[in-house]
């Protein structure tokens, strides 16, 4: 069991800027998260328990072994879960935004962590103890078939990347990338700049491809003019000949 001692201890080993908590029922985030399924009762004892810190850019939210001790649940902010692979490399296996959870899997399978979460941005998250989620998920009917709901998809999500890695050229699935980027983050107010900043690199890494030909096939897409480049802006210009491109299938 997790007790109170090593949750503060969790804590204060992590360098997040303390918040102001907004209460649960106020959190925007809330009614795109899986707590939008959550009974009244138990939104009111999550209120009570959750810890809220701002991340910087860049900073480590939890890392890749350690324990789990709860979930974090994201305010605000773009956050980025990567797996180091045998040589050492980062692997982008997923990106998280507002509303999203992070740690579940850690926390329901009782194993450490699988992934590093860091920050794209400035990013606001909260912390829910392992005890009080694990409790609360096992007396609400909604959350838990939410919670169901959330690790098929991610499951069905996993089992598509491995078969596009393993078939698709890398220049569909830059397009599809680019796409999946668009679907997550959206874009800014001019409708076609992707709203999130990431390097050649990260590109690459969630392509699943190495970074130069990444950089080739950017430059490529942007002679083609379906995309135009401003350092790490990404501006969508033909979504109709990318989605094309992509070679998606419905």
């Amino acid at each position: 069991m997790v007790n109170a001692l090593q949750i503060s201890n969790f804590a204060a080993s992590h360098m997040g800027t303390p918040l102001k908590q907004i209460t649960c029922q106020h959190c925007q985030a809330r009614f795109g998260s899986i707590f939008c399924k959550a009974e009244g009762e138990n939104i009111t004892a999550i209120d009570e328990a959750r810890v809220c810190s701002l991340y910087k850019k860049g900073q480590v939210i939890f890392q890749e072994g350690a324990h789990s001790f709860g979930i974090y649940c994201i305010n605000s902010g773009k956050i980025k879960l990567t797996h180091s692979g045998d040589d050492g490399r980062e692997q982008i296996i997923r990106l998280v935004k507002e509303g999203d959870i992070m740690g579940y899997k850690a926390l329901l399978s009782g194993e450490r962590y699988t992934a590093t979460a860091v920050a794209l941005e400035d990013a606001q998250v909260c912390f829910i103890p392992k005890d009080l989620f694990l409790n609360v998920l096992q007396k609400d009917p909604g959350l838990s078939f939410e919670m169901m709901r959330i690790l098929s998809s991610e499951l069905r999500k996993a089992e598509l990347k491995i078969t596009h890695l393993a078939q698709k050229p890398v220049r569909e699935r830059l397009a599809e990338t680019l796409l999946f980027i668009h679907e997550t983050y959206g874009v800014e107010s001019d409708g076609q700049t992707l709203n999130v900043r990431l390097s050649r690199e990260e590109i690459a890494n969630l392509v699943g491809t190495a970074t130069e030909s990444a950089i080739r096939l950017l430059s490529e897409f942007k002679k083609d003019g379906l995309i135009e480049l401003e350092g790490k802006k990404i501006r969508l210009l033909q979504m109709n000949h990318l989605i094309k491109a992509a070679n998606l299938q419905d």
